[in-house]
């Protein structure tokens, strides 16, 4: 068998077994992430755990939790054929624009830090946010697939899934939630572009977004006030650049092997949002340059084997399952650069979480969810006799 590959049977009454090929390295990789998303999110959390539910080990418990089914419900999708995640594409989009709408509604939106952005559950707060995007994606993945040759000829065949972008960009923004316009709008254009969209159209969508993005944050006092915050962190360090200036102490004590598992000083209330947007700089504390480059080579493997699968998927003329792969590749890879940046200062904070490892719930699951997806299509890669992925018996 392939050292990239792993066989799990299914077995059905009645029939012969049927075998799901997963790529060993893709969960080698996201195995690492969660490894280490569990020890970090007990070890950030501890202080603030302790303070806020009298429990130190809550968000640890937490956390566990939901890796745990979020890999059963790995392991249930990647057994649902992808076709019918096509088939279903329109309707999982009008689910998606329900859901931003939802959010907006007084008393079915919590609102968290003047963001309305979760529906409180009860038990646990669900962000819509984050499925919301995973079923706009598909549906431009499937426009997409469709309209390959027409993206090819001109600009008109790119209106519809630029209208969508742009109905849901303005709904994240009312919550508002700038960085998940940026991560949906970025893996959005990529699928037009990888598509066939024309250089000087998709130069022209990049250059017009990267305008608005700009007359957004200029004529929005708090986004102006963290950029220049970001600039000049250390001009006001117990206001607008506190955050950054605790995330690069952290990262500066860490140094080549970090202070110690658990050993963190800047997570006993020094750094914000140290189990959620700013767990990397006490990763990055605690185990120094060592850890950091596990973790990014971690997500550098993972990024990498998902664009496989969807060159693999492109390769056997599945171009719906190719988009769907590579919009969770891109989306992965974009997410943790801009979160890893905002802990090193190279970027001005945006408020997204380092996938799979940050502490959360909905973030996990439906990242998880979309795995299963790309493993199955993985799988449909293998089996068309087309594949670029090695096959069963051959190293």
């Amino acid at each position: 068998m392939s050292t990239t590959s792993q066989t799990v049977s299914y077995p059905r009454s009645g029939t012969r077994n049927r075998a799901v090929q997963l790529d060993g390295l893709l969960m080698l990789a996201v195995a690492g992430i969660l490894l280490i998303s569990a020890v970090m999110v007990a070890s950030s959390s501890i202080s603030i755990a302790a303070r806020e539910t009298g429990d130190s080990f809550y968000y640890f418990k937490r956390q566990l939790f939901f890796i745990v089914f979020g890999v059963i419900a790995c392991g249930v999708v990647v057994r649902i054929p992808t076709t019918l995640w096509e088939k279903f594409r329109i309707p999982l989009l009008l689910v998606a624009f329900g859901l931003l709408i939802a959010v907006l509604i007084p008393g079915v939106g919590a609102v968290v830090n003047g963001s309305r952005r979760w529906i409180n559950l009860g038990f646990t707060r669900f962000q819509p946010s984050e499925l919301s995007r995973m079923f706009i994606l598909m549906f431009i993945a499937g426009y997409a697939a469709k309209k390959q040759q027409e993206l090819k000829k001109g600009w008109q065949a790119a209106t519809v899934p630029v209208a969508v972008l742009g109905v849901a960009a303005g709904l994240l923004l009312l919550e508002p939630d700038m960085g998940a316009v940026i991560v949906l709008v970025g893996v959005g254009i990529a699928i037009l572009f990888v598509a066939g969209m024309q250089w000087r159209y998709f130069i022209g969508l990049v250059m017009s977004c990267a305008a608005l993005v700009t007359v957004l944050i200029v004529f929005e006092p708090y986004r102006w006030k963290r950029v220049t915050g970001f600039l000049n962190p250390f001009d006001d360090p117990f206001g607008t650049g506190f955050q950054l200036v605790q995330s690069l102490i952290a990262i500066g004590r860490g140094e080549l092997f970090g202070v110690g598992l658990g050993a963190s000083v800047q997570k006993l209330s020094y750094l914000p949002e140290a189990h959620t947007d700013f767990v990397f700089a006490v990763l990055a504390e605690e185990f120094g340059f060592i850890g950091v480059l596990c973790v990014v080579g971690l997500f550098g493997l993972l990024v990498w084997r998902v664009l496989v699968i969807a060159r693999a998927a492109a390769e056997a003329n599945l171009p719906f399952q190719a988009y769907v792969a590579m919009s969770f590749g891109v989306w992965v890879g974009l997410q943790a650069f801009f979160n890893i940046g905002v802990n090193m200062g190279i970027l001005p904070t945006k408020g997204l979480t380092l996938p799979m490892l940050s502490n959360g719930g909905t973030s996990l699951l439906v990242a998880l969810f979309w795995l299963g997806i790309v493993l199955r299509i993985g799988h449909e890669s293998n089996l068309s006799g087309r594949s670029a992925l090695p096959k069963k018996g051959k190293a």
